[in-house]
This record gives C-alpha cells, sequence and structure tokens, in this order.
C-alpha cells in the first residue's frame, strides 16, 4: 500500500472565526494554494485509489480540491479516523481494511499526521516530524499495515509540492 498523507490547506484564523473549529474553512488562499499543491501532489504519482479525509470542513474542502483534479476519481470518504482528537493507531487499524495494493490519500490534521506517520515508520511518536500546510509525505506499506514497518519516499512542504504542479 502507498499511503499519503496531505494536510489541509490554509484555513482562517482560530482566533478570528466566530464559528464552531470543526466548521473552519478554508481562506481564499488557502483554496489557491492547496489547488496548486494538489497539481504537484497528482503530478508525483501514484494516484490516490481511495480519499478519506477528516470530517472537519477545512479538510474536506482540500480533499475535494484534489479529487476535482483528477480525471477518474474515487469517491470521498468522511473517517472519524481523520480526526485530530482520533489516536493514530485508530487510522493504522482503517488502513489495515483496505486493500495491499491500494493508493491511500489521507486528508487531515498536525499534529495527527505527522504522528501516524512517526508510528509508522519507527514504531513511536518522532519529535521534528511535521508536515505544513498543504504539504503531503508519501509512505510505503509493504503486506499489513504496522508499526515500525512503513518506508518513506518523500516528504515535501507545500511550496515544494506547487513547484512540481
Amino acid at each position: 500500500m502507498d499511503c499519503l498523507l496531505f494536510r489541509h490547506g490554509i484555513a482562517h484564523n482560530c482566533e478570528d472565526w466566530r464559528g464552531n473549529d470543526q466548521h473552519r474553512p478554508l481562506t481564499d488562499k488557502g483554496r489557491i494554494r492547496t489547488r496548486q499543491s494538489s497539481k504537484g501532489l497528482l503530478a508525483l504519482g501514484p494516484l490516490p485509489t481511495h480519499i478519506l479525509s477528516s470530517p472537519l470542513t477545512r479538510a474536506q474542502e482540500t480533499a475535494k480540491i484534489v479529487r476535482e483534479l483528477m480525471s477518474t476519481a474515487p469517491p470521498l470518504r468522511i473517517c472519524q479516523e481523520l480526526n485530530p482528537e482520533v489516536p493514530p493507531r485508530a487510522l493504522i487499524a482503517l488502513l489495515n481494511t483496505l486493500p495491499s495494493d491500494a493508493v491511500v490519500l489521507c486528508v487531515g490534521h498536525e499534529p495527527h499526521l505527522s504522528a501516524t506517520a512517526g508510528i509508522l515508520l519507527t514504531g513511536k511518536l518522532c519529535k521534528g516530524l511535521s508536515l505544513k500546510k498543504a504539504g503531503a509525505c508519501l509512505l510505503h506499506l509493504e503486506g499489513s499495515v504496522r508499526p515500525a514497518k512503513g518506508r518513506l519516499d518523500w516528504w515535501l512542504t507545500a511550496s515544494q509540492l506547487r513547484a512540481l504542479g
């Protein structure tokens, strides 16, 4: 399995947002930059066979931007396992239910995504791993998805992805 971890784009500032944080959307700049980053993400390949998103609005908007850029796109699946309040091991368990040849795009939040990456790569949380907004990484997971069994193929910032798009 190949697992793309993609952090949502620039959202409205928490302090300025008057509504529920779960409904905090991307800014106009966030949508533009996320679209550019998504182009780079898709140019790198492999193309996702599954798109999973956190239930939070900013992640769903990010996932929808990626889907719009794909000529043939899988359905978007909203997953509580990508909620930033849920332990990373729940996402790992979810990944184990998918086919071993899947290419899974997981759109979510920090520090949840980097914590998941750290566990998959080393078996524990890794300080220093962090995905910037609209940044992504690609992990290769051979066989069953287990801690310390992943291989990092790449880890890119949003500006690097935009340059590739």
